[in-house]
């Protein structure tokens, strides 16, 4: 069984804040989410991070939620950190994305940092390119379609 699956869908206008989750199908273009901050034609279209990361940060005060750590896909069952740069997920029926980054640079702006004193998507999160766009929602399974790296 696989047990791969979107926990939410979240959007920001703005950079470096908490993404807000979406309910029902989200339209994913071949530039990212649209109206997301991060949307573009660049190699960070979209940023996936663990429910599992966000379970790791719980405490300090504060109860987190998806979308807390700016990513737009929140993923459950999936090890993240195990994916090499060029691997292809699918999301759902149809949306095909590659994993282009692994982690990143913390700004000094980060709403998460600023309350939470950590941030876990510099260390845990991961970026993605749209491949084929689609529609996603919360449930839909996530397949890896093949793992990047050294063939």
């Amino acid at each position: 069984m696989n047990d791969r699956v979107v926990v939410s869908v979240n959007i920001s206008e703005q950079k470096g804040t908490r993404k807000h989750p979406l309910q029902g199908p989200v339209t994913i273009s071949m530039l990212g989410m649209q109206g997301d901050a991060h949307a573009g034609d660049w190699h960070r279209q979209l940023s996936l991070l663990a429910q599992e990361s966000i379970d790791k940060m719980q405490g300090h005060g504060l109860v987190l939620q998806p979308g807390d750590f700016a990513e737009n896909i929140t993923t459950q069952g999936l090890d993240l950190l195990t994916l090499p740069i060029g691997t292809r997920l699918k999301i759902g029926t149809a949306v095909m994305m590659e994993v282009t980054q692994i982690g990143k640079e913390c700004h000094l702006g980060c709403e998460i940092r600023k309350l939470v004193g950590d941030c876990v998507m510099p260390r845990e999160g991961i970026f993605t390119r749209v491949i084929t766009p689609g529609t996603i929602e919360a449930g839909d399974i996530i397949s890896i379609i093949s793992k990047g790296g050294t063939p």
